[in-house]
This record gives structure tokens, C-alpha cells and sequence, in this order.
């Protein structure tokens, strides 16, 4: 059985940012215009290993924004930073605050099993996999993408309701890995169950329950879960460029599913994400105490093999209900990555020292550099 850990002391951030809040002198010139984590990004894109959007904020006030790439190569749209990239993996975050709000309402909770929601399951799923091993990917379920035909079927899909209903039968049909609780592995398929079990229990549709409890709450004015005849057509849009085997970059918009869902690809800008980041620190979305539930660790990580390098600044790390909670020097770093072909994003908060760093990008495996090179800089 993997531990429970106690609660953690997270500190919420300082007030919203303005729209166009000047460059601050946080103190941390390395960071700012010209400094050398802007050189740095600067340097991949220039060897065209980046392409995207960058946001550094600290206590709401820009410390650097940078944008660099193609939207749509083909139409000669550069990436701007109104752009709104594909999030892959971190529009869990928005899943996550969706429960807690629930939660918060008593309209679910957190030990409750998936058969009190929803039916279809095999007794040994619904019986015993809870809310909570769903938020801590400890349920044993695994990622229905995977499943044989998935993509086939999903081709085929084109409406709302086939994207939200169309991947639950294939998490049905799916023998679990482990017991509830005796493992941890991340899990698509246990946060499309929890978007199912959102709906469920608020009523509605998962996308309007999203819209109105985070995006709307929040100021979120750029974020939707925006449908393929938009994000292929709109050139608000950045369309992904994965990598080939022989290293080069051709537009896939063709091949993306028609809508996102519960465990990835909802739209955004890095303003509207950095909106939301401190939207949720400063209990904008949740009463306090969720969302201090929401944001303190859980289960332990377990570490990669081998003695942690020497310069590491990583002390443990513990997944959230959502969030990863990484213990970097001195300070918890509160985020979530994300990537898939021709998508790459991630999102730091710093939960003490009022730091949030947005990296949004439409190439494979550009983001986590980024905000590596970032986390470095600031945690110096």
C-alpha cells in the first residue's frame, strides 16, 4: 500500500495580474528581458528546438514574455501571444479544481467509488476505486488511448458527447494493473472517469460544468475546449508539429481528435493559464481549505533509480490531488506538464516565493527544458 501523507504547508500568491503589467525588478535580473534564462530560449528557438509561448510572472507582475515559431506554418501565422496552444496533460488541473468544487459543495466526495456515480464497471473497479485514487493515479487503471483500436474508433467521433462517452467504454473494458492503492501509475483513464463523474454529479455536461466553475470564475477568457473545425481553421490556433524519426516537423492538425476532454487538450494562452494559477492560489476558485486540499501532496513519487545528482534542487516530490507538489531547495512547486506529438506544456507555481512560470509549445518535448532552465535560475 503506497503511504497517504499528512497535509503541507502551501502559501497562496499575491493578487491577480493586469492585463499589461509592465517588466518588475523582482530582484532575479536572470530571468528578465535580455537576461540568461531569455537567452536561453532565445538559443533553442534559434536552433529550432523550440516553438512557442513563454510566461514568467512573479506577485502578478511580468517578468518576461516571450513568443517565437510558427502558429501555422503554411498560412505564415507566427505564434503571438494570443496564441492558444493544445495543453495536453495540464488540463488536468482544470479536472481536478471541477472535483474539489464539487467536493467543497457536497455534491461528491473523495472516498466515494466510481459505482456510486456511474455504472458499467466491473465490481473490483467500482466497488473500490475511489475519487481519491482516481486525483493520485494510485486506481490502477491505465491510459485508454493505449487500448487496441482506440485511435480507429476515436477517428469517428465528432461531437462533444461522443468525446466524453466514446473513451468510457474502453476504460470499462479494461483489467486494472494493480489494487485500488497498492501502486501508482499515471493514469489517463482515471481522469476521464473523473470528468464523467463531474457531470455526474454537477448535473450537467463536464465541458459547462468547466466553463462556468474555472474558466469563467477564473477570468478565463481564452480557454475553451475548443472542437477541430475551430482550432484547424482559426488562426488564433497553433497547430502541432510533431517529430519525425528522421528529425523533421510536419503540421498534424489533420490528425487530432475532434475535442478534448477530462485528461487533456483544452485551449489556452500563457496569460490565461498564469490567470489561473493565481486564480487558485489566492482562493479565487476554492474555499481555502480545498484549496489547500487540492494543492498539498498526498503520495509519494517514487525517485528515479540511482543517487540523485549533486546539483539537484529536488528534496521529494508528491502527487497532489491533480498537481504534482515537488519540494525544490526551500519551496513546494506546485504544476503539471504535459506532452503528446507536436504538444509540449507546463506549469510552475511557486507556491512561497510568488514566482509562476507558463511554457506552452506546439513541438514535441520543448517545454520541460524550459521550465527546468527557469526552476534553476530562480531556486539559484
Amino acid at each position: 500500500m503506497l503511504g497517504v501523507l499528512g497535509a503541507l504547508p502551501v502559501a497562496a500568491s499575491a493578487t491577480l495580474a493586469t492585463a499589461g503589467s509592465a517588466y518588475a525588478d523582482t530582484g532575479s535580473g536572470a530571468l528578465g528581458p535580455g537576461g540568461e534564462f531569455d537567452r536561453f530560449v532565445a538559443g533553442l528557438a534559434a536552433r529550432d528546438e523550440f516553438s512557442g509561448n513563454v510566461l514568467v510572472t512573479r506577485h502578478g507582475r511580468t517578468v518576461l514574455a516571450r513568443s517565437y515559431g510558427w502558429a501555422d506554418r503554411a498560412r505564415g501565422v507566427r505564434n503571438s501571444p494570443d496564441t492558444r496552444f493544445a495543453m495536453a496533460s495540464v488540463t488536468k488541473l482544470f479536472t481536478a479544481v471541477a472535483v474539489a468544487r464539487l467536493a467543497q459543495d457536497r455534491k461528491l466526495y473523495y472516498k466515494s467509488t466510481i459505482g456510486e456515480y456511474l455504472d458499467g464497471f466491473a465490481p473490483a473497479v467500482a466497488d473500490h476505486v475511489t475519487v481519491h485514487h482516481l486525483l493520485t493515479h494510485t486506481s490502477g487503471l491505465g491510459d485508454y488511448m493505449q487500448a487496441p483500436g482506440f485511435w480507429d474508433v476515436a477517428a469517428t467521433w465528432a461531437s462533444a458527447g461522443q468525446m466524453l462517452a466514446g473513451p468510457l467504454g474502453f476504460i470499462r473494458a479494461e483489467t486494472p494493473a494493480f489494487a485500488p492503492g497498492a501502486g501508482m501509475s499515471y493514469s489517463n483513464s482515471g481522469f476521464h472517469v473523473l470528468g464523467a463523474i463531474v457531470a455526474k454529479a454537477a448535473g450537467s455536461s463536464y465541458y459547462d460544468y468547466v466553463r462556468t466553475a474555472v474558466f469563467e470564475r477564473a477570468g478565463m477568457a481564452a480557454t475553451e475546449f475548443a472542437a477541430k473545425p475551430e482550432f484547424s481553421t482559426d488562426r488564433r490556433f497553433a497547430h502541432p508539429y510533431p517529430t519525425a524519426a528522421d528529425g523533421t516537423r510536419s503540421d498534424d492538425v489533420a490528425g487530432r481528435l475532434y475535442q478534448g476532454t477530462p485528461s487533456g487538450d483544452a485551449y489556452t494562452t500563457c496569460r490565461d493559464l498564469d490567470t489561473f494559477a493565481r486564480a487558485l492560489l489566492g482562493d479565487r476558485l476554492l474555499e481555502p481549505a480545498f484549496t489547500r486540499l487540492t494543492l498539498n501532496g498526498k503520495v509519494l513519487l517514487p525517485s528515479p533509480p540511482g543517487p540523485p545528482p549533486a546539483t539537484s534542487r529536488l528534496r521529494t516530490a508528491m502527487q497532489a490531488y491533480g498537481p504534482v507538489a515537488a519540494l525544490v531547495t526551500d519551496e513546494w512547486v506546485v504544476g503539471h506538464g504535459g506532452g503528446s506529438p507536436g504538444e509540449s506544456t507546463s506549469l510552475d507555481m511557486y507556491t512561497g516565493s510568488g514566482w509562476v512560470v507558463t511554457v506552452l509549445a506546439n513541438y514535441d518535448n520543448a517545454a520541460q527544458a524550459v521550465a527546468m532552465a527557469a526552476r534553476d535560475l530562480i531556486k539559484a
